[in-house]
């Protein structure tokens, strides 16, 4: 821990984020299927930190839970992001390394930013401070980055406080930082409060470093890095700034997408060389796809596998724990779930296969089910290698449908069946001549006379005759 060369990260997540307007914490939420804390959280790590530390307010435990096994620090009262990264001198007291200062509502920030402003601070003259700047199309309201006649940075001047001269500076504050650990808390201690809102600003550092000879400097991101979240309009501006990056590296890496603005990933999605992947099609966390595979149009997939040369879709819906061996097939209108499809094995029609292992080859009809849930428990279903499905089955489990076995169309299986044999319960088929005709007559004269009652959802669970005369 008092080694130069290392790093620490202190990430500030104790805003409310009141314009969010959500009783959610406004760091957790989501971006490309993660809490925004955990984007800095992770980009953070790409420095190989000795230690990370997590600034919240009181009451955020599921932000606690989130970045675990980051160490958190409450701060309580907010007294500005000086006084927010000052709760961590318990856990940062000797450490003489560089601290990074990152937000939890900045997660558009690229690891080779972070790791520039690292080298920065690490590098020749030493600078106490080294700040992310930008240069903005249209300042605003932002602070601005002013330079020192040596190049250095001599001060952060925000805007109310800024001369016409100043204002007309595009070279603007991030907030983000990389702090010398030997001058971090001296630095902290000299900040005052001689503020409008009485808060201790973790900016004023800069200036109080180069009153002290201290060198400063600035490091240059893109504007788009340095967004910060804090509406729901912003977030959505992040979430769209992310799907494109996502989709641009996957279609550099090989990946087909025949609509990229229609395809939506998550932050750990992996997708294999020649992978296409057709309009619409989403991808919640956990999912990997395999070389050549073809995900077809309004497919939904989350925290499954999709081998090789596989074909999933279209509208098709892969939930956790699916894994599709290679060249499996799951077609129109099939779910699975918690499910192993092995080598070629196929389910291509308004199906749901739950908690099941199908093996290799295996062919299930249209209109399948595994009744894996008895309201209490689920149970598995074993379809063997090469076994056949009839159409409109009930698989009902605990049980086994041997390798090579059928299963008749229309079947409820509730017992398993054998290796190559064939399981059915299918009724006899009856046909009574003329009883259509007399049922139609029946229900006109019915309606004619008005005696069946228009049905009422309103009633709830009470019986409802349909017997005019209150008979059941």
């Amino acid at each position: 821990m008092n080694q130069s060369s290392a790093t620490a990260i202190v990430i500030l997540a104790a805003g409310q984020g009141t314009r969010m307007k959500s009783r959610l914490p406004k760091v957790m939420h989501r971006l490309a299927g993660r809490p925004m804390v955990r984007h800095a959280q992770a980009v953070g790590e790409t420095v190989k930190p000795a230690l990370s530390v997590v600034v919240i307010a009181p009451g955020m435990e599921d932000v606690a839970r989130a970045v675990a096994p980051a160490q958190t620090v409450v701060q309580s009262p907010a007294l500005g992001t000086g006084h927010a990264v000052a709760q961590a001198r318990p856990l940062l007291e000797g450490f003489e390394g560089t601290v990074l200062v990152l937000y939890g509502d900045t997660p558009l920030i690229r690891p080779e930013t972070i790791q520039r402003m690292v080298a920065a601070r690490q590098g020749e003259g030493n600078p106490a401070v080294v700040v992310l700047g930008f240069q903005a199309a249209d300042p605003g309201a932002y602070g601005r980055l002013v330079l020192g006649a040596d190049g250095g940075l001599d001060r952060i001047v925000e805007f109310k406080e800024a001369t016409p001269e100043e204002r007309a500076i595009t070279l603007c504050n991030s907030g983000v930082m990389a702090i010398d650990g030997r001058h971090l808390f001296s630095l902290l201690d000299a900040v005052g409060n001689a503020n409008a809102k009485g808060e201790y600003y973790l900016t004023d550092i800069v200036a109080i470093a180069r009153e002290r000879g201290l060198k400063t400097a600035v490091v240059e991101g893109e504007e788009q890095e340095v967004l910060g979240v804090n509406s729901r309009l912003e977030l959505a501006g992040a979430e769209a700034i992310l799907q494109d990056r996502l989709r641009r590296h996957w279609m550099a890496e090989g990946v087909t997408m025949q609509d990229p603005a229609s395809v939506y990933l998550s932050h750990d999605t992996v997708l294999g060389r020649d992978v296409i992947l057709e309009p619409h099609v989403w991808f919640g966390p956990g999912v990997a796809v395999g070389e050549g595979a073809v995900i077809h149009a309004f497919s939904h997939i989350e925290g499954a596998s999709v081998a090789a040369g596989a074909e999933v879709g279209p509208y098709a819906r892969l939930r956790p724990g699916a894994e599709l061996e290679a060249g499996a097939k799951v077609g129109n209108f099939v779910e699975v779930k918690n499910a192993i499809l092995g080598a070629g094995a196929k389910v291509n029609h308004l199906s749901y296969v739950g908690d099941a292992w199908v093996g290799p080859k295996a062919n299930i009809g249209a209109g399948t089910i595994t009744c894996n849930y008895d309201g209490y428990n689920k149970h598995l279903t074993v379809i063997g290698a090469g076994a056949f499905i009839g159409s409109n089955s009930t698989l009902v489990p605990p049980l086994t449908i041997g390798a090579g076995a059928f299963t008749g169309a229309g079947s409820v299986i509730t017992r398993s069946v054998e290796d190559d044999a064939l399981g059915i319960t299918r009724a006899e088929q009856k046909t009574v001549k003329g009883a259509a005709r007399k049922l139609r007559e029946r229900n006109a004269a019915a309606k004619a006379a008005g005696t069946y009652p228009k049905p009422d959802p309103r009633a709830g669970g009470r019986a409802q005759s349909n017997n005019p005369k209150g008979g059941k």
